[in-house]
């Protein structure tokens, strides 16, 4: 294999420059995060019972999903957590490796069947299944610089203009609210009026629920019509409410002398927030928080960057007085860790290469594992997107690793044929020979290495995930560094090395 490239220098070159570029071209596209996907995939099912407490919501809603969730495919385990709020909200975690979107659909249709089971108010709210991202990106937040504006304000702004958009960004896995205080009309209801009339709260309820609604009003003029209508119109006509005097206007009971008791005589209506259970505050201000999730094998850095530069173009909207800001975001660990990583890298290669030429005292021979070892290192990042590899930590400190390694190789051909140039042989003939002598050597040593480090790549669970890349990272290296030895190392000695004088 060696004579094959030292008659052929060009197609050596030309194989080490295709591994390059193929390295070069897949580093853009590589997914950027501190550490591999080691999350396993989540899927969130919520469910509100009105009026329930968490006793309620265990007896006849959550113990009839949980009967369904038994077997379900790839399911590690679930947690359900019952609340006296009303809200119910079971989490259930998949094994690594599982696609989100079909266990999602899977625990749907798990659902599905414990539906008709479920109270009437639950159905009526609906059960929301959906996959959940934990992998936590940054958070941004509105704040007002001055008191025209409150939380509930600012809640609903976000929830309007900013939660959707910024989850329909490329690499966004799912943004919600920190906090729930979206608009509702809020109906306060004085227990002893109500008493006094003999009125429930589900009088009161049946009464809304009865005369809010969007009712079709149908048109004028529809066939069949009397012969001469020559024009259809459809009629529009008033909906749901939207104002609380409306709210307060609305019948409960007629009284026997013709009187009619109104929400108003039992109560107050206003505009207010559909759950106190939560607020945001920053810096002591009002806020809303909008809680931004990392998709899965989405680039961290790329999406963090999308996300400010959605925000930066939309703040010319907001209302008066009104700004945003960044209190978390989680890149800038990553930015700094990958940077520090990559500054290692340069070190490393330098001394590298600085110890070589002190060593050989040739610059010909520093040359050839100065141009070999970019071959293996650059070359391994073409095949990150075929082991589904990400740019971070663990990998990064492979390569560090590596470096020391693959240049071995360069250094045992160089010497090799170096010392065969100085017992008077051509450059060409000294390459053969030496290759003759260390191909086996330098192939044993490749697949010697492989075989520590490849077993890492089998170890299971979340640690061997972590340990995987870097194992493997290591092993590619090695080998294309092994490859460079027996095809581009040889070529080069055959062209650069000289006898020394």
């Amino acid at each position: 294999m060696a004579k094959f490239f030292i008659n052929r220098p060009i197609f050596a070159m030309v194989i080490a420059i295709v591994i390059v570029i193929l390295g070069a071209v897949a580093i853009p596209g590589l997914p950027i995060s501190a550490y591999p996907q080691v999350v396993p995939p989540s899927v969130q099912i919520t469910a509100t019972y009105l009026g329930g407490n968490a006793q309620d919501l265990e007896k006849t809603v959550a113990q009839p999903i949980e009967e369904q969730l038994v077997g379900l495919d790839g399911m590690l385990y679930y947690q359900s957590t019952s609340a006296n709020n009303g809200q119910l909200v079971i989490n259930i975690t998949f094994k690594l490796g599982t696609n989100p979107d079909i266990a999602a659909v899977q625990t749907q249709n798990r659902v599905n069947v414990a539906l008709p089971r479920l109270p009437p108010e639950v159905q009526q709210q609906g059960v929301l299944v959906k996959k959940v991202s934990t992998a936590f990106l940054m958070a941004v937040s509105l704040v007002a610089s001055d008191d025209r504006y409150d939380a509930l304000f600012l809640t609903n702004y976000a929830q309007i203009n900013l939660v959707n958009q910024i989850g329909s960004l490329t690499g966004v896995g799912q943004s919600s609210l920190s906090s729930q205080q979206v608009y509702s009309m809020r109906v306060w209801l004085n227990p002893d009026k109500m008493t006094k009339l003999g009125i429930t709260a589900t009088d009161v309820s049946d009464a809304v629920k009865a005369q809010n609604r969007q009712n079709p009003a149908g048109a004028i003029g529809q066939a069949p019509s009397p012969q001469g209508t020559d024009f259809q119109y459809a009629v529009t006509a008033p909906g749901r409410l939207t104002d609380p005097s409306e709210f307060g206007d609305i019948v409960v009971r007629a009284q026997s002398d013709a009187s009619l008791v109104r929400v108003r005589d039992i109560g107050r209506v206003e505009l207010g927030a559909q759950t106190y259970g939560g607020y945001s505050r920053l810096n002591g201000r009002p806020s809303a928080n909008v809680i931004v999730y990392l998709a899965p094998g989405a680039n961290a850095v790329q999406t963090a960057d999308q996300v400010i530069a959605f925000m930066d173009s939309v703040k010319g909207t907001f209302p008066k007085g009104v700004s945003y800001v960044v209190p978390y975001n989680s890149t800038m660990f990553v930015r700094a860790a990958i940077k520090d990583v990559l500054l290692t890298l340069t070190e490393a290669i330098g001394l590298v290469i600085l110890v070589v030429f002190i060593f050989l005292q040739n610059w010909r021979a520093t040359l050839i594992p100065l141009l070999t070892v970019p071959v293996a290192v650059i070359g391994t990042f073409g095949v990150f997107p075929l082991l589904g590899f990400s740019i971070n930590i663990t990998s990064m400190f492979g390569l560090v690793l590596a470096i020391g390694i693959v240049v071995d190789d360069a250094i045992v051909v160089v010497e090799a044929v170096q010392r065969h140039i100085d017992d008077g042989m051509s450059p060409k003939e000294a390459t053969t020979r030496a290759m003759e002598e260390v191909s086996a050597p330098v192939v044993a040593i490749a697949f010697i290495l492989a075989a520590v480090f490849i077993p890492v790549a089998f170890i299971g669970g979340i640690s061997g995930e972590i340990y995987k890349q870097f194992a493997l990272t290591i092993a590619v290296s090695v080998l294309l560094s092994a490859f460079s030895a027996l095809s581009l190392s040889p070529a080069l000695a055959a062209l650069l090395l000289k006898p020394h004088i």
